[in-house]
């Protein structure tokens, strides 16, 4: 299997986790560990970048093949609404830090997709 075949399947993946860690979290009203309202809103960027349909079409495109040309699309797609992200948890660090651990991972694995 490629190598980048393999950092794409992984960034999907991590996508997805991140993803059901929000929604989860999101779901749980009696949590006392996220202010409830900011992380609300980082389930709404969510949505409005469509983390899902990116993380299941990065699956889907490199299941058998690797396709360069789509997924550099995707990722640059993912890392517009990422940075997005990583700024409200920034700037909201109090009350979104347990995000942050996360945000690294998927941070690091986006930048290892550089083009030659």
């Amino acid at each position: 299997m490629n190598f980048e075949m393999q950092k794409a399947n992984m960034l999907a993946e991590h996508m997805n986790g991140f993803i059901q860690f929000v929604n989860k979290s999101v779901a749980d009203h009696n949590s006392f560990k996220f202010n409830s309202d900011k992380l609300y809103q980082i389930k709404l960027l969510i949505e409005e970048f469509r983390f899902q349909i990116l993380a299941d079409e990065l699956l889907r495109i490199n299941h058998f093949d690797w396709d360069e040309k789509y997924t550099y699309y995707l990722v640059d797609r993912f890392k517009e609404g990422f940075g997005i992200i990583e700024e409200y948890v920034q700037n909201h660090y109090d009350d979104l830090f347990l995000l942050s651990a996360r945000l690294y991972t998927l941070k690091n694995i986006c930048q290892s997709f550089s083009r030659i």
